[in-house]
């Protein structure tokens, strides 16, 4: 995948925002936390589809342990990260502090919607992507 990003909030009920669903290509990065590539856990987070098909993180849950994600920063480096492990949680057991909490070394996490699906619900949960950083090269 490769996807701009756009800067994420937090919505009125104190979760984290999301692209617009019609940008099926856009990825949103929290603005407020760490940048990708600094020390503390980044977040990244998109659409896996939209009422026109697949979308940006479609084919998220299919990275495997080892596999590397590239983030292009504003300093123009581009910050290399490895996958460590990709979960499912449902919505009601999503576990806030292992996504969101603090990291000592710089971290990614990368989340989509994902699980069961219902027409009158959406998405039962998420899939999220753990990774750290290994590396960074020029831009």
């Amino acid at each position: 995948m490769d996807a701009p990003l756009m800067g994420l909030g937090l919505t009125e009920t104190g979760s984290l925002d999301v692209p617009p669903p019609e940008r099926e290509n856009l990825a949103g990065w929290y603005e407020a936390g760490t940048t990708p590539g600094e020390t503390g856990t980044a977040i990244v987070a998109g659409h896996v589809d939209n009422a026109d098909g697949p979308a940006v993180f479609y084919d998220l849950g299919a990275l495997k342990r080892g596999a590397t994600i590239e983030v292009d920063r504003r300093d123009g480096t581009v910050a290399v990260f490895t996958v460590d492990t990709v979960e499912t949680y449902e919505a009601r057991n999503f576990p806030d502090a292992k996504v969101y909490g603090a990291a000592e070394r710089p971290e990614l996490r990368v989340i989509t919607c994902g699980g069961g699906y219902s027409r009158a619900t959406g998405y039962q949960g998420n899939i999220v992507v753990f990774a750290h950083l290994t590396g960074s090269r020029p831009g």
